[in-house]
Formats: C-alpha cells, sequence, structure tokens
C-alpha cells in the first residue's frame, strides 16, 4: 500500500511536471507568434523547442495515465465477456503495458547515452538531444513501475476476494 501512494504522488508530480511544461510551451509559441506578426522578428528555435516540450509532457503524462487505467480500451470484443475474462485480460494488459514501457524506457535510455557520447544536439538551437531523451526515459520507467504495481496488486487484491 505504501509503495502505490508513493507511486501516485510521483505520477501526480509528473503530470503537474507536464503541465508546467505545456505552460511554457504555450508561453513561448505565443512570444514567438507575436514577435513575428507584430515585430517582426522571430524567436529562432521555437519549433525545435515545441517538440522538445511536447515529447516531454507526452512522457509525463503517461504515469497518470496508466495509474488512473485511462488509457483508450475498445471494448467492442469483449462486451459480452465474463468479469472472469475481463480479469484476465486487463492483467495481460497491464503486463503488456509493463513491458512496452520497460522497453520504452531501456531505449530512451540507450538513445540518451549514445547522444551524450555523441554530442547530438538540435540544429538551430544546439540544444542537446540527451536531455531529451532522458526526459522521457525517466516517466517511461515510472509508468513500467505503476503498470506493474498494477498487475500484481489486483492479482493479490483477486486472489485474497475469491
Amino acid at each position: 500500500m505504501m509503495f502505490s501512494k508513493v507511486l501516485e504522488r510521483i505520477a501526480l508530480m509528473c503530470s503537474l511536471l507536464g503541465g508546467l511544461v505545456l505552460t511554457a510551451v504555450m508561453l513561448m509559441t505565443c512570444y514567438s507568434l507575436f514577435g513575428r506578426n507584430v515585430l517582426g522578428s522571430a524567436l529562432i528555435g521555437d519549433f525545435e523547442l515545441t517538440g522538445v516540450g511536447a515529447g516531454a509532457a507526452i512522457a509525463l503524462f503517461m504515469p497518470l495515465c496508466q495509474l488512473r487505467r485511462e488509457n483508450i480500451i475498445v471494448d467492442f470484443f469483449t462486451a459480452k465477456c465474463t468479469e472472469s475474462t475481463l480479469f484476465r485480460l486487463d492483467r495481460l494488459g497491464d503486463a503488456l503495458m509493463t513491458v512496452i514501457f520497460a522497453l520504452l524506457s531501456w531505449r530512451c535510455g540507450l538513445a540518451a547515452i549514445n547522444a551524450k557520447e555523441t554530442m547530438g544536439a538540435s540544429m538551430l538551437l544546439g540544444f542537446p538531444d540527451w536531455i531529451v531523451f532522458t526526459s522521457m526515459c525517466i516517466p517511461f520507467g515510472i509508468t513500467a513501475l505503476i503498470a506493474a504495481a498494477q498487475a500484481t496488486q489486483t492479482v493479490q487484491h483477486h486472489r485474497a476476494v475469491s
């Protein structure tokens, strides 16, 4: 129970950080548009920063999305399934989400290491690529932990109730 409360707080903090990132991107975009259309001076690299910010924000929202089980579910084929079958399918979904996000986190981690070693950076601003990959690696890892905890807790809870 304590572990799930910690994960819940981390997921909420990630989501708040994602909201702050999107707010910063929105303010930067407004500034850039105002500068371009009114002052005749564009903000250099605004497209790069928008891409970086959007990618980070999406990754930062994933832990809370998984925690609240608000991923898209298409229940067309499972609408008439028994509760037991739905339970098994949900556990399979949790296991698959664990694997998918663990792989995403791992690959982003490797990409961050590679980008750091090769000093990869964006074209206009020279923004380090390793920061981009790291900003996605950590929330994806947290999402994998949440999915694994949900699968484990739900299985234990189901066995205790049965």
